[in-house]
């Protein structure tokens, strides 16, 4: 609770910042100026992992892929000496052959062990080119369990190495606990009015870091209907709600990047 209070206060007092700030995102750069960040100290990569699911009929695919890209962004600048790799888009969205994966057109899923061997691949290219720390973050919760897998493994792999994985899961666990608590303290908004999926936070997040993502035309409380792909009441969003949510999710992020370079300083 002290660092819900602690992150509101920063929100309080800060100015408004521009959703689209740009970014070290290694994809923008030529491998002469990653080089060159790296010999001036810039050791740590941030793997964003988004995804592309359906998100009713107010919201576009690319959701996660539009806020991991802002808020790994926001992460590297407070962290510093820190580049961000390309966004991971292809994750886990259930079994191709499960009853109605094929009822909303467009969604791409990546079902185990591709992954898993996706991020492996991933950490193993990083690494080989001198980045000893490589961290994930997931903004939904089917990337959680892939992420700390393969860091477990590659971190066994590598222990006598100075290269390390972390698999930043506080982002989503701890982030979504804490705009929930927010909320519901704030507006008196339970979890079933918030929603789990392409509701309240979901919403607010994409119209503070793409509004144009959203077809506000389309916005209906629990999405019009029970087949619609909406848990929650989207009409309540707001780009404000949207920027805390992302401030929570950047604050747990880099609270538990403190805490795990602590743990291995011991």
């Amino acid at each position: 609770m002290r660092r819900l209070v602690a992150c509101m206060a920063v929100l309080v007092g800060a100015a408004p910042v521009a959703a689209q700030a740009p970014g070290p995102f290694i994809e923008r750069m030529t491998w002469e100026e990653i080089r060159d960040a790296m010999q001036a100290g810039a050791r740590t990569v941030i793997v964003p992992i988004g995804g592309t699911e359906q998100n009713g009929p107010h919201m576009v695919l690319g959701k996660h892929n539009y806020i991991v890209r802002y808020t790994a962004a926001q992460i590297a600048e407070r962290l510093g000496g820190t580049l961000i790799a390309p966004v991971i888009q292809y994750v886990p969205e259930g079994d191709h052959e499960a009853p109605g994966f094929g009822d909303k057109p467009g969604v791409i899923t990546n079902p185990l062990p591709s992954y898993d061997a996706l991020l492996d691949a991933t950490a193993r290219s990083l690494a080989v080119h001198g980045f000893t720390e490589i961290l994930f973050i997931g903004d939904s919760g089917g990337n959680q369990a892939g992420m700390s897998a393969v860091a477990d493994s590659l971190n066994r792999e590598w222990q006598a190495t100075a290269t390390r994985v972390f698999a930043l899961t506080d982002y989503y666990r701890r982030g979504q606990a804490d705009l929930r608590a927010w909320l519901l303290a704030e507006f008196g908004y339970d979890a079933a009015t918030v929603g789990s999926h392409a509701g309240i936070s979901d919403t607010s997040q994409m119209l503070f870091v793409q509004p144009d993502g959203i077809r506000r035309d389309r916005i209906l409380p629990g999405g019009g209907g029970p087949d619609s792909g909406v848990r929650g009441d989207p009409t309540r969003a707001t780009a404000d709600i949207g920027r805390a949510a992302i401030e929570f999710k950047v604050g747990a992020a880099i609270a538990q990047v403190r805490e795990l370079r602590a743990a291995l300083r011991q």
